[in-house]
């Protein structure tokens, strides 16, 4: 059978090489509604890695739809930088499109200049707690003008076909939405009424751009929002478009608001392949499926088995823009995944900061980090087989030099493993396995079970080294915190330790978070189990639930400070803390460990002091830097860079791109 993911597709007449997609993502790469020279060659990139159409975007189809740091075409000023987005894609082997967009109340004054923010009714979003101003009906036809222009001006520009988000909250699933449309007019109340403004808006496109120019709407699969659409009124809303004269629909889900997680690592592969399966049952035209799409076997089942005809591969191709080749030619193994950490392509626009990721430290540095080959051919010793490490050691190899990596362990991947070990957390344990293969492509000699000591510098004698050796496990100065009831939440999340039934954690950052997580899994129904008992009515739905989330330990966890999980990612925070709540965890904010006792913890808290009975100590209290190869290499006169947790802890993603940037510059 040929892949399925290398067969070219028509969308309307326009042939597109294969079937991977990259969906528009905001990238915060625009100045004054301009594309910088930074988005040209961040697209160009994927471009070049194989990618079958790029959509970009969301590009602003009036003032009030964006701000300036989203892609505009809303003027006609806007066509030439669009026109240089379009030939940096085309150019480089990709059809590419634009998706334009109204955010409605999604956006804020504050991006306005004052000026309140529209939408179908005046009800506040969650996400701004701003109150918008309802539309008059003739502001409605106006704004299914501009989005008509705004297409008008996206061909103009050379770009192959547009896309319009109806989708995720903003202006057109505001129209469609009772959450949010409360209008009395033929533009709300029933569905037929609701639905009239994205219809309108595909009808206006495909008069102003012609019957022969592809025409993609991007609409949710679910919205997943307490008396939103389901499935079935969107299934019904995609036949619709498709007869207005939509000649492919992408399927998105959720709203920004919902509270189903749709990014996050949490979110198993492919799992909202079901949803556009049920759109692709009902139009003709092809459907793109969405979301934790970030491997092509992934991708190849869900063409295979007919859920969708083409896979958006977004986030995927951020962290590898070189995916879709590198599976073309039987590379898969060289492949770096997407964590689905949401760190550097979502928490970064709460930021105002341009895209970045934690697994490609290229990732909006095409132009600033080229791997370039080193003028003097090196030997370097890395020392420490973490992420940091490995990301040195490969990308010096791949400069030329001749790198050999010490390992004191007897795997690579340091501490990705630990964050890989709770639930939902597996794609750092297999980032783990990714740069081990990078390190492997990159014929890096590995050296496991092995401490960096003064003999091993004299025998490998190299021109530079670079420390990479990592952190240990912080051991606060607690009475009774050597007691034999206490144990390293590193170990516990190695699977060192075991625990009893009582457990209490200090220590509330993302590592006891992550901890507790891993311990109130114990004793709940694996998917497998779930599955089948349920197909098999052993149970009544709601019992299957709570054994599914809770488990056989009862599991505290106690910060000094004011709240949990501070070092969480923004994006991943709220999912870990709705999973924490979900669990049954109890958390101890503003509670001060006192003693460590046989019988538990004992606390001070605003209403005294307390004994929290625990079995087991989980100490989680943080880690400080382990650099012993620094001084000895100085004591032999071996230029030595410190990267990584070595020099001071932080997160996998300051690792990796620390490391990348010390063999650029070794």
């Amino acid at each position: 059978m040929k892949d399925p993911l290398f067969q070219p597709v028509l969308i309307n007449r326009l042939e597109v090489k294969n079937r991977i997609y990259l969906p528009a993502m905001h990238l915060n790469m625009c100045e004054n509604f301009t594309p910088k020279e930074q988005m040209l060659a961040f697209y160009a990139e994927r471009a070049k890695g194989g990618a079958g159409m790029i959509v970009t975007g969301y590009a602003t189809v009036n003032p009030m739809a964006g701000n300036s740091m989203c892609v505009g075409a809303h003027e006609d000023s806007h066509i030439p930088g669009l026109a240089r987005l379009a030939k940096a894609i085309k150019d480089n082997g990709a059809r590419a499109a634009v998706q334009i967009n109204h955010s409605g109340r999604y956006n804020h004054s504050l991006l306005l200049g004052g000026a309140q923010p529209v939408a179908p009714s005046p009800i506040a979003s969650r996400l701004t707690r701003e109150v918008p101003r309802e539309l008059s009906l003739e502001e409605i036809q106006g704004v299914i003008a501009d989005f008509a222009k705004a297409a008008s001006r996206v061909k103009e520009a050379g770009f192959d076909a547009v896309e319009v988000l109806s989708a995720t909250g903003y202006l057109i699933s505001q129209f469609l939405s009772e959450v949010t449309n409360q209008r009395k007019d033929e533009y709300g109340g029933s569905f037929d009424n609701r639905v009239r403004f994205g219809l309108d808006i595909a009808r206006a496109i495909r008069a102003a751009a012609g019957k022969d120019f592809p025409l993609i709407f991007r609409i949710n699969g679910n919205e997943f929002m307490p008396g939103g659409l389901g499935r079935r009124e969107l299934q019904d809303y995609a036949a619709r478009l498709a007869g207005a004269g939509v000649d492919a629909i992408c399927v998105n889900v959720g709203w920004h608001e919902a509270r189903v997680p749709q990014i996050v690592t949490g979110v198993p592969r492919g799992a909202f392949g079901y949803l556009s399966k049920g759109v692709r049952e009902r139009v003709s035209v092809p459907v793109i499926a969405s979301h934790r799409i970030n491997d092509p076997q992934t991708a190849r089942e869900m063409l295979a088995d007919g859920l969708c005809d083409l896979c958006a591969m977004g986030r995927s191709l951020i962290a590898d823009p070189y995916l879709p080749e590198k599976a073309r030619t039987g590379r898969e193994k060289e492949i770096i995944h997407c964590v689905a950490c949401a760190q550097g392509c979502f928490d970064n626009l709460f930021k105002l900061k341009a895209v970045e990721c934690l697994c490609n430290p290229l990732a909006g540095y095409e132009r600033e980090r080229p791997v370039e080959p080193a003028p003097n051919k090196k030997k370097v010793l890395v020392a420490g087989g973490g992420a940091a490490g490995m990301s040195a050691a490969w990308v010096a190899a791949g400069r030329g030099h001749d790198v050999v990596l010490y390992e004191q362990g007897d795997r690579l991947g340091g501490q990705l493993h630990l964050a890989g070990a709770p639930p939902g957390r597996e794609e750092f344990a297999e980032l783990a396995h990714d740069l081990a293969r990078q390190v492997a492509a990159h014929k890096v000699k590995v050296v496991l079970n092995t401490r960096v000591d003064a003999a091993v510098l004299e025998a490998e004698r190299p021109d530079a080294v670079i420390a990479a050796t990592g952190a240990v496990p912080l051991a606060p100065p607690i009475p009774g915190a050597d007691g034999g009831n206490v144990v390293q939440a590193w170990d516990v999340l190695a699977g060192k330790a075991l625990c009893g039934q009582k457990v209490v954690i200090v220590g509330g950052g993302a590592v006891g978070v992550e901890t507790a997580l891993l311990l109130a899994e114990k004793g709940t129904l694996s998917g497998d189990a779930l599955k089948f008992l349920m197909v098999n009515h052993a149970e009544p739905l709601e019992d299957l639930f709570g054994l599914a989330t809770k488990g056989a330990k009862n599991v505290t966890v106690v910060e000094m400070f004011d709240a949990l999980g501070r070092d969480i990612g923004k994006t991943t925070r709220w999912c870990m803390m709705q999973d924490v709540e979900r669990a049954g965890i109890e958390c101890r904010a503003q509670t001060k460990v006192i003693a460590i006792t046989p019988e538990g913890v004992r606390v001070e808290t605003a209403d005294g002091e307390k004994l929290l009975p625990a079995d087991t100590v989980v100490m989680a209290a943080g880690a400080r830097p382990w650099n012993p190869v620094e001084a000895l290499a100085k004591e032999k006169g071996i230029p030595c860079e410190v990267v990584g947790d070595a020099g001071k802890t932080a997160r996998a993603f300051e690792a990796i791109h620390a490391g990348f940037e010390a063999g650029r510059r070794v």
